[in-house]
């Protein structure tokens, strides 16, 4: 397995700081402010299932993914493995450790080819120190994250498995409106685990939402119309509501 730590980074080109400046973790972050922030980031181009860090290693930096997967995980005391969260294009991981300046809590690995930009953690306490706007913007994030990760227990314990497709789906969609292609890991098993299914559940939502215009062609899902997925989600909710209120 490949290990990201210590390889040779590229500068980022203006494309890839389009991307960043697009995350929710910059984009209230004023040009002078990320400017110094990514003074020393570089861009890392790796392969699959390398990795990033493991839990426990220090946290020396925090990531934007500017194209590809990345899983982020935990091993049992039996070495089985539980995935955290998944995260691609235009999305950031890590900054939460990297602010407390501590360890990784959990591991990291490249579930595609993938390019990152590392951002380190030196001298970020004196760049907060200078432009508070940084540590505001990554506590915003990081209160995403919580978020998400509530509403990812709510989905488990409560919705189909057709519903956390769709409704992981339309996250990732980059609109709210027309068609879309949305690029997944090669290995459907991964967003199995995100999602809390089995394999051959995901199929079978993957099956029921071809009636709501959700083709998966090889690693692509292709979306005809976003807002009639969003309009399934909302009925199986209202659906979901009348049940708990009989």
């Amino acid at each position: 397995m490949a290990v990201l730590v210590g390889s040779v980074g590229q500068r980022h080109s203006a494309a890839d700081l389009a991307i960043v400046r697009q995350t929710p973790l910059f984009s209230g972050v004023g040009p002078e402010s990320l400017q110094l922030l990514l003074a020393n980031a570089t861009v890392q181009s790796v392969g699959r299932g390398t990795t990033v860090f493991l839990q426990g290693d220090p946290a020396d930096a925090f990531f934007v993914v500017l194209d590809g997967w990345i899983k982020l995980y935990r091993l049992s005391s039996t070495g089985e493995e539980a995935v955290m969260a998944v995260f691609t294009r235009g999305q950031s991981f890590a900054e939460a450790a990297a602010f407390a300046l501590g360890t990784f809590p959990v591991s990291a690995e490249t579930a595609t080819d993938a390019r990152l930009l590392r951002i380190p953690t030196a001298n970020l306490e004196q760049l907060i120190c200078r432009m508070p706007e940084i540590a505001l913007a990554m506590l915003a994030s990081t209160s995403r994250h919580l978020h998400a990760l509530v509403q990812q227990i709510e989905q488990l314990k409560t919705h189909t498995g057709a519903q956390r497709v769709a409704e992981f789906l339309v996250f990732l969609c980059p609109v709210t409106d027309g068609s879309c292609n949305i690029g997944l890991p090669y290995d459907k098993a991964l967003i199995a685990a995100r999602l809390g299914m089995k394999p051959e559940s995901l199929s079978r939502a993957f099956s029921k939402l071809r009636g709501y215009g959700v083709r998966i062609q090889h690693n692509t899902a292709v979306i005809q119309d976003v807002r009639r997925l969003l309009a399934y989600i909302e009925e199986e909710q209202e659906a979901d509501w009348d049940v708990s209120q009989s």
